[in-house]
This record gives C-alpha cells, structure tokens and sequence, in this order.
C-alpha cells in the first residue's frame, strides 16, 4: 500500500478526531449538555476551557455534542441519500424507456423546488425529531445522486462487458451490483464527501433557523443561533462552531479526493 500523502493525512487525523469526539462524547464532555454551569459568556478559564454560552452552559461540553448530533445527522442523512439516490439512478439507467423517463422527469420536478425552502416548509408541518430531519434531508439530497448515479451508469450500461453479461443471461440486479456499482465508485465517493458537508451545512442552517435540532439538544448550527448577539459584544462563542464546520469540511474533503485518486485504477472486472 503507498504511503498516504500528507494532505490526506492531515484531512484523516482531523475527520477521526471528529468523528471519535461524537462517538465518545459522553466520555469526553466536562459536563452535561444542558447544565448551567456558571455566568453569562465567561471567558475562557481553567474551568470552562471555551467560556460558557449565552446561559451560562459549558461551551466546550456544547461543542462536543454539538458535533455528535450534527455529524450523526449528516452521516445517516448521507447514507439514506446515497441509498436511495444511487439504486434509483442505476435502476433508471437499466431499465432506459419510459420508466427512465418517468423516473427522471420526477426528479427534475423535486429539483425544481429549492432544497431549503422545500425542506422549510415540510418541517413547518412535520414535528422535528431527528428521525424527521434525517428522513427530509436524505429524500431530499438523493435527487442530486440520482442524477449523478443516472449519468455514470448510462455511459456504463453500454460497455461491452455489460453486453456480455447480459447475454449470459445475468438479472438486473446482478447488472446493478456487480457490473455498473464498482465501475461508478470513483466518482460516487468523490460526490459523497461533498454530500455529507452539504449535510452537515443543511442542518446546521435549519437549526440557526429554528427548524432543526431543537433545544435543550446542541448543535453546531444552534449555538451560533444561541450566542450570536455575543458577536457584537466580541465574544467568540458563535464563531467556534463555524472553525469546527470549516475544519470538518476541509478535512472530509481531503479524504475523499484521495479516495478519488486510489479508486480511479478500478475498471471494467469484465472488461
């Protein structure tokens, strides 16, 4: 195995730190996520490492939760979109005729509706529990991989080792997974690295709208909602989980370009 470019690395070290910290919060976390703990918007201290935000709560036991519960969101709401979006978009291409079309044709109708102003006015008629926001983000999102799936599959589902296994008389569902998944990885998992930051900037914009995670829970979108008038006064509280955003996206960004780069050597397996 090569050794790992240092970009790589670095996006790596930084997108496991995240991800561990929202695993092992519960371990990590100085305190609970709701407990006041102290004044409003104290300053850094040997007690509260980042402050406290705009009640008094620990900024640092916020941050840590925060990013459990957005990156938590981002991932499930990321596998549902690629679940849904990729399988619809492989079965269009397979399928071709007017079942393509129909296919297609409905998605061009959901992708006509922007996806925050969709998703606003769902989840102003929905209760918002997490389940919901996975659900409406995911469905959501999966129009933009079914285009891509739909593309790369159509350009694949013509190639001479396709040809030859369906002569041999293989399904559509062997086609699906066996012939046109592998060959379409590369420029899947580039696309996935992109759709879980778009994920993880969607649901922090419905929290700082009042839509997403809902209070006392944390996230990262909800406490710049929370400590935003700080700003003013030059309390840092609402920029710190913008840093942690910028962080996570370059990071999975890096991580995912080089993905991109080891899996391009895959080609046809019957080609």
């Amino acid at each position: 195995m090569s050794r790992i470019p240092v970009a790589a690395a670095v996006g790596l070290f930084f997108t496991a730190l995240y991800f561990l910290a929202a695993i092992f919060a519960p371990l990590l976390a100085p305190y609970g996520v709701a407990e006041v703990v102290g004044d409003v918007w104290e300053p850094s201290s040997a007690t509260h490492w980042l402050g406290t935000d705009n009640i008094g709560r620990d900024l640092l036991t916020r941050l840590i939760y925060g990013g459990r519960t957005t990156i938590f969101i981002a991932t499930t709401a990321t596998i549902l979109s690629f679940t849904t979006g990729a399988t619809l978009g492989f079965l269009a291409a397979v399928l071709g005729g007017w079942a393509d079309q129909v296919m297609s044709r409905a998605i061009d109708l959901l992708m006509s509706i922007p996806t925050l102003i969709f998703a606003l006015v769902v989840l102003s008629v929905m209760p918002v529990t997490l389940p919901v926001l996975i659900l409406v983000m995911g469905l959501l999102d999966s129009t933009r991989v079914y285009r891509l799936a739909r593309a790369v599959a159509v350009d694949i589902n013509v190639m001479d080792y396709v040809e030859a296994a369906k002569l041999r008389g293989e399904g559509r569902v062997w086609i699906i997974f066996r012939e046109i998944l592998p060959n379409a990885l590369s420029p899947l998992v580039a696309e996935m690295g992109l759709r879980f930051i778009f994920m993880v900037l969607f649901v922090s914009t419905l929290s700082f709208l009042g839509l997403g995670v809902q209070p006392p829970a944390a996230d990262w979108g909800g406490i710049v909602k929370e400590n935003k008038d700080g700003i003013v006064y030059g309390i840092p509280a609402a920029l710190l989980p913008a840093v942690a955003i910028a962080t996570l996206a370059i990071s999975v960004n890096l991580v995912a370009d080089w993905i991109l780069n080891r899996t391009t050597s895959l080609k046809g397996g019957r080609g």
